[in-house]
């Protein structure tokens, strides 16, 4: 008797195949292969500026996380090439990368391949991943037709359940809770390095995601 596939496995199983055969590039395949085992990939961008449809990505910086442990010699970090986007003064002041900084770097096409042939099937890890993915996806829909499947965690979602959690029932609609990235950093009493640095920031991601996995230490 052949086993049938629960409601859920087979929507995604559907969804899987349909992706496969729109795929504009086939040699990406491997991004739809199982995930290896308690791998993920923390991910960070830096971008000439803040909107997403008229902004160009020009650092990206990633490392992988396996297990508890963040594995900074399996790291990719990547200056690029802005096609024709300047850097507004308000995002040098921020990640202090200048135009003649990144001139030399590769193109945003050349970028995407090495990310993902560096991030595999691994689901990501980042905080406000959304912005991040967002800028990559514009990049690769003329490449593939169409953007990143892989699973997305967020640490702030995380960190604000982890704190929800520890409110007293009767506080928990009133009270604010800081999800500002220094901030988080140091509650859960992690290293904080230079910041609006993509690997920087893609690291104390990927420390806060472990700890947050771990119940942050409890």
């Amino acid at each position: 008797m052949r086993s049938r596939l629960s409601p859920l496995r087979w929507f995604a199983a559907l969804k899987r195949g349909w992706m496969l055969y729109h795929l504009g590039d086939p040699q990406f395949r491997f991004m739809w292969d199982a995930p290896p085992e308690d791998e993920w990939v923390a991910l960070d961008c830096e971008t000439t500026g803040l909107n997403v449809k008229t902004d160009a990505i020009i650092a990206i910086g990633a490392v992988r996380i396996r297990g508890n442990r963040v594995m900074t010699s399996e790291r990719l970090e990547l200056l690029v090439r802005p096609q024709g986007q300047r850097i507004s003064a308000d995002s040098v002041r921020v990640h202090r990368l200048r135009e003649q900084d990144v001139a030399q770097g590769i193109s945003a096409e050349e970028a995407m391949v090495r990310l993902l042939h560096f991030i595999g099937s691994r689901p990501l890890v980042g905080y406000y991943l959304e912005f991040d993915v967002a800028m990559i996806n514009r990049v690769l829909f003329p490449m593939l037709g169409m953007g990143l499947p892989q699973p997305r965690i967020e640490v702030s979602a995380l960190y604000y359940d982890y704190k929800y959690r520890q409110l007293p029932a009767q506080a928990r609609d009133s009270t604010r809770i800081d999800l500002r990235f220094d901030s988080l950093m140091q509650d859960l009493g992690l290293p904080v390095r230079p910041a609006h640095d993509a690997l920087n920031d893609a690291v104390m991601a990927a420390l806060a995601f472990v700890k947050l996995r771990a119940g942050a230490g409890r």
